[in-house]
């Protein structure tokens, strides 16, 4: 299902802490910084933060900027971002700042917590706008994130904390951007709170966006690049899947066939290759067979690897001997993210997925990558 583009924002010091031990919130963000996440809050359709943080910081999340809530309101969106938290036991304070101030608001929580929450909210003033979700018998937050998208109309997600939920979304492979604000300071205590605690992460290297200072602060902008495991997608599939539909743009024009894009990308988040349709005055090339034609047929890493096609893979063709499912599976790879199921424009009942999953590879279909697929072949679907 669509999830909102997610984006973890946080500041720490040089050693990597949140916070310090003592009982004021220790400002690790510049006067620049601060104003710089405020554009970032007002670019957002809705601030995530966990209930721990709004217990311990008692946060406003809000836009502060009067020029910039204006510029959303001409725009025809609300004054404020939707204020959004996260609490499986239920444990809220109604006193907290975070309900009395902004627009609406919006706690999702597991059936257990939904009755406490239920409780602490009731004294609240109904015009405050809270609603309350329960994501079933625990906190799932590809439920959340669905329910943001698909119910609430989030678009742009921007987390701010605290570390416990960074550190969740982040190992479930669901946040699509990390912004890291690096403060010239230590806090040296043992005892303080951790931008991430540990766990099995995504693995490989991130890659590097943008570096920039900000006041005093250096601004750290990375992306995922490690696939998903199984049929579960993660941000970093959406990002390939992403190139994929860019470089189907790149296709010669074709009255006879679909212009397709593919990258192939091994589990520690490293590209393989890449192609494209009719790549390199072929004319009868396809994409995926372009792509793993520049891979050595015994590279190890192919096993785990993940083919990303902006049209699913063709089952059956007339220009060569194999069709593109099949040298898949022939390579090895036994995952494939893509867009579009193919039409019967050519080839009619064709079901390259099915043969994928016949053979047991994993297929993860993401169709609001659809429209991008299908915007370099609208002369071929009437």
């Amino acid at each position: 299902m669509p999830h909102p583009y997610v984006l973890l924002s946080a500041a720490v010091s040089l050693d990597g802490f949140l916070d310090d031990t003592g009982p004021e919130r220790l400002l690790l963000s510049s006067p620049a910084d601060f104003d710089r996440v405020d554009e970032v809050r007002a670019s957002s359709d809705a601030i995530l933060v966990g209930a721990g943080t709004i217990r311990s910081d008692n946060p406003r999340l809000l836009v502060n900027s009067a020029e910039r809530r204006a510029a959303r309101v001409a725009a025809g969106r609300p004054e404020y971002p939707l204020k959004v938290t996260v609490s499986g036991s239920g444990d809220l304070d109604p006193a907290a700042q975070f309900w009395h101030t902004g627009g609406e608001k919006v706690v999702y929580t597991t059936d257990k917590g939904a009755a406490r929450a239920a409780d602490a909210l009731r004294g609240l003033d109904d015009g405050l706008g809270v609603e309350l979700v329960s994501t079933g018998a625990e906190l799932d937050w590809r439920v959340l994130l669905e329910h943001l998208h698909d119910v609430r109309g989030v678009r742009r997600l921007m987390v701010e904390g605290g570390g416990r939920v960074h550190t969740q979304l982040m190992r479930e492979g669901l946040a699509d951007e990390l912004q890291l604000a690096v403060a010239p300071l230590f806090v040296g205590e043992p005892d303080a709170p951790r931008l991430f605690g540990p766990g099995a992460y995504p693995p490989g290297r991130m890659r590097l966006v943008e570096t920039r200072p900000v006041g005093d602060v250096v601004l750290i902008r990375y992306v995922p690049t490690a696939p998903g495991a199984g049929a579960l997608a993660s941000a970093a599939d959406r990002h390939w899947l992403a190139l994929a539909c860019e470089l189907a743009e790149l296709c010669p024009p074709s009255e006879t066939a679909f212009s397709v894009g593919a990258v192939v990308v091994a589990a520690d988040g490293t590209e393989l290759a890449r192609g494209h349709s009719r790549e390199g005055g072929d004319f009868v090339v396809h994409a995926e067979e372009a792509a793993l034609a520049k891979i050595d047929p015994a590279d190890p890493r192919l096993g785990s690897a993940t083919v990303y096609s902006s049209l699913e893979p063709c089952a059956r063709r007339a220009s060569r001997p194999a069709p593109c499912a099949r040298l898949i599976l022939d390579a090895g790879v036994r995952r494939v993210v893509t867009a579009w199921r193919e039409p019967d424009t050519f080839v009619a009942g064709a079901d390259g997925n099915a043969l994928l999953a016949a053979a047991g590879a994993d297929v993860v279909v993401l169709p609001e990558y659809e429209e991008r697929a299908k915007a370099p072949n609208r002369h071929l679907l009437g």
